[in-house]
């Protein structure tokens, strides 16, 4: 009897996945282009802005922990549409406020209501994608968040020009209240959705990591020992010193960089929207090569060691490339060193893979917490520093920082992270 092909339901969610990291990102950096005409209009110094592109992270990266325990119980399904709709209404509210409080308030609920994202995004590859081909997917749906950027940075530019700062937010509002919607209606986990076959299902759930008993892990209660395991860890700790050096730069890119553009480069505001995607494109192409690579050398019988951790190491050691930018006055080659090290950032971004394969089973959504709270502090930690950095206008400190962090990275991967292997707790 002939097999049964197996069907490719999987890419539709991971479609789907793809496109609602590209609405995540849009309302979490949709704050630097309208930074310069928020300052502008409203009076604000940098220091102050650096407090408003911060403001997202004081409370993403401190729900990151309760965000992965929120993961563990309840459905993606549930979990993303409460999380679209109401992270949209703060974004679209953001077009009606005129104060330096109010705009830091609702920077800091959309961080709220974002904070179970990632950890989400990891929970549904884990259920959707064999391990063999989890890096590529991966890979595909963060990407998002830079392909995302790179053709929607010009349009958002463009946007703010005829309809200004507030239109800007009230129209990316809307788009996320749309998407919830549709997320509700069309997501489902793999033994629920129709259409798909036993072969599919099957070729799922090949390896042993997936076939987790998860309803046994929804009703179990959680343990404060949970918290040690996750904590108590060095190779677990080598992950979230490396995932916060890793958003260290990705934060630039979000928050300061059409400023520097523009008040500290002297190009002019719709030449910035154009430029600025550039970089982010480069990120887009570092995201996929990396996720292809890495399965593609785990394929050819390469190490996990080798396969995992490369593109990492080799990634961020092309960001230190962005302190380059300091040394030139071309536009081109200012545009060409950040899209180098931002190409690399894209390039190290697999690092959701390590929590996928090395995590221990029964606290996957606490240690993805963790790891994403890590980030989160990045983006708590580094727009105030730069706003300090660059108070008395020069922008080469600050270029100098984000280089010496990414290089921080490297040395976290290579010393503390280690043997690339499932961490057991009893």
């Amino acid at each position: 009897m002939r097999k049964k092909v197996a069907t490719k339901k999987r890419f539709k969610i991971l479609s789907m996945l793809f496109i609602t990291v590209v609405i995540n990102y849009l309302d979490r950096s949709n704050i630097s282009v309208a930074a310069f005409a928020i300052s502008d209009d409203l009076k604000l110094n940098s220091i102050q802005m650096g407090f408003i592109f911060s403001a997202f992270s004081w409370t993403y990266a401190g729900l990151q922990i309760p965000g992965g325990m929120i993961v563990d119980k309840v459905k993606a399904r549930v979990i993303y549409t409460f999380m679209l709709v109401f992270w949209s209404i703060s974004t679209l509210v953001q077009g009606l406020v005129s104060s330096f409080g109010a705009l830091i308030g609702l920077r800091a609920s959309i961080g709220v209501f974002e904070a179970p994202s990632y950890p989400t995004n990891n929970a549904v590859v884990t259920k959707w994608f064999p391990e063999k081909d989890r890096a590529t997917a991966i890979g595909i749906y963060t990407s998002g968040q830079y392909i995302g950027l790179a053709f929607l940075t010009p349009v958002l530019v463009s946007i703010q020009n005829y309809m200004g700062w507030r239109g800007l937010f009230i129209v990316s509002g809307v788009i996320g209240l749309v998407w919830g919607g549709v997320w509700y209606v069309f997501y489902r986990d793999p033994e629920n959705y129709k259409g798909i076959n036993e072969s599919e299902l099957k070729y799922i759930k090949q390896d042993k990591k997936i076939e987790i008993d998860l309803e046994t892990l929804i009703r179990k209660k959680f343990n404060w020992i949970d918290l040690k395991h996750a904590f108590s860890n060095r190779k677990l700790w080598g992950l979230y010193i490396g995932q916060f050096c890793l958003v260290a730069l990705s934060i630039f890119f979000l928050t300061w960089f059409p400023t520097y553009l523009v008040q500290y480069r002297g190009l002019s505001f719709l030449q910035s929207g154009f430029l600025a995607s550039i970089p982010f494109f480069a990120a887009f192409l570092g995201v996929l090569l990396s996720g292809l690579t890495s399965d593609y050398l785990i394929r050819k019988g390469y190490s996990k060691e080798i396969s995992r951790k490369a593109p990492i190491i080799g990634g961020m050691l092309l960001s230190t490339c962005i302190i380059g930018a300091n040394y030139t006055d071309s536009t081109f080659f200012i545009i060409f060193f950040l899209a180098l090290a931002f190409f690399g950032n894209g390039f190290a971004s697999i690092t959701w893979v390590f929590v996928s394969i090395m995590a221990p089973k029964k606290i996957i959504g606490l240690t993805g917490g963790v790891f994403n709270f890590f980030g989160g502090l990045a983006g708590v930690i580094i727009p105030i520093v730069i706003g300090y950095l660059v108070k008395d206008g020069d922008f080469k400190p600050a270029l100098f920082f984000i280089g010496i962090v990414a290089l921080i990275g490297v040395f976290s991967y290579v010393i503390l992270v280690g043997s690339v292997k499932q961490i057991l707790i009893k």
